[in-house]
């Protein structure tokens, strides 16, 4: 019985996939696609992926303002992500740091990692168990990189969307390969998570303004659709952003323009037109303010209430009798 028992556990260890020992069942396994990319122009950098498993945003892609982009997929080792940026960050090429991290990883067939930097070189590595369609493409700012696909064309297409639409910010650029990418096949198990993430080309001051774009879709039927959705209303906000700016500077028909643009791009929403009526409001444009906040009013009271609120703290300075008119 006993030499039975000792035959039994050797064939185990013979049948136990050989990453089983250097994989944790704590650890992700994040099968999917993903691109990182720069702008040669704007100097930015983007990672982004999809990919049938919850949260994948904040697993796979990572980034630093003046350092570069780091995808981990596949059987996930997440401190390539933190350690790929340091290590670029310390002068290191893409090549020689992911090469650093690969040889010191006992669990390298199962991975998938991709590095760019701010100079646009880029590196990719697929390990050899990584599960079918698993394949790479890189080049000069950009590598696309796909893993556990239903068709071996998911690259191709990404790589493809990647050159053709070299007229669009790098941002959308990158929500094209995406979509061709899901066009191709996608995930053999389909969609859940989707996420993108925008820095510099150049160092910030500050850490808390290093992503120019930082947008998560964690659970979604239709995750990269909404990834776009989000990065709209990102841009659309940017307007708003902007026009506060123009009305620091005294620049009122910029302003305008920078709050109507935000407006036309989601004519639905309410707080963007709010505001702008405030903005029109304290700049001498009570009676036109007063007719977009009848509007507003009439589809949620509560903007009214918000109105009442204003001038205590400064925000609204108008006098009682022009406020008498917004709050009609």
């Amino acid at each position: 019985m006993k030499a039975i028992k000792t035959l039994l556990a050797y064939c185990l260890l013979l049948i136990t996939p050989t990453f089983a020992q250097v994989y944790k069942t704590t650890s992700p396994l994040a099968h999917t696609f993903s691109i990182v990319a720069r702008d040669p122009k704007t100097g930015e950098m983007v990672a982004a992926v999809q990919s049938h498993w919850f949260g994948v945003g904040s697993l796979v892609i990572w980034g630093k303002s003046g350092v570069g982009v780091v995808a981990t997929q596949s059987f996930i080792k997440k401190s390539y992500g933190p350690l790929g940026l340091q290590l670029m960050e310390q002068g290191k090429d893409p090549q020689t740091a992911l090469d650093q991290l690969i040889k010191q990883d006992d669990g390298r067939e199962v991975r998938q990692v991709a590095f760019l930097n701010t100079k646009g070189e880029t590196v990719v590595y697929t390990g050899k168990k990584c599960i079918d369609f698993a394949r790479d493409i890189h080049g000069v700012n950009y590598s696309v990189q796909s893993n556990m696909m239903l068709t071996d064309q998911v690259c191709i297409a990404m790589q493809k969307a990647f050159l053709k639409n070299t007229n669009m910010p790098l941002a959308e650029r990158v929500m094209e390969c995406l979509k061709a990418a899901q066009a191709a096949g996608g995930d053999i198990r389909g969609r859940q998570a989707a996420a993108i993430i925008e820095v510099s080309g150049k160092p910030v001051k500050n850490t808390e303004d290093d992503k120019l774009i930082d947008l998560r879709v964690e659970d979604s039927a239709d995750p990269i659709t909404e990834l776009s959705r989000l990065l709209k209303l990102h841009r659309a906000y940017e307007h708003m952003n902007n026009g506060d700016l123009q009305v620091e500077k005294g620049n009122m028909p910029q302003a305008m323009l920078e709050y109507s643009t935000a407006e036309k791009m989601f004519p639905a929403n309410l707080e963007m037109k709010y505001w702008h009526a405030i903005t029109l409001a304290n700049n001498k444009g009570v009676k036109e303010a007063a007719a977009m906040l009848k509007a507003i009013y009439a589809k949620d009271p509560n903007w009214r209430e918000l109105t009442r609120r204003l001038p205590k703290v400064g925000q609204l300075t108008v006098s009682a009798t022009d406020l008498k008119l917004l709050l009609q």
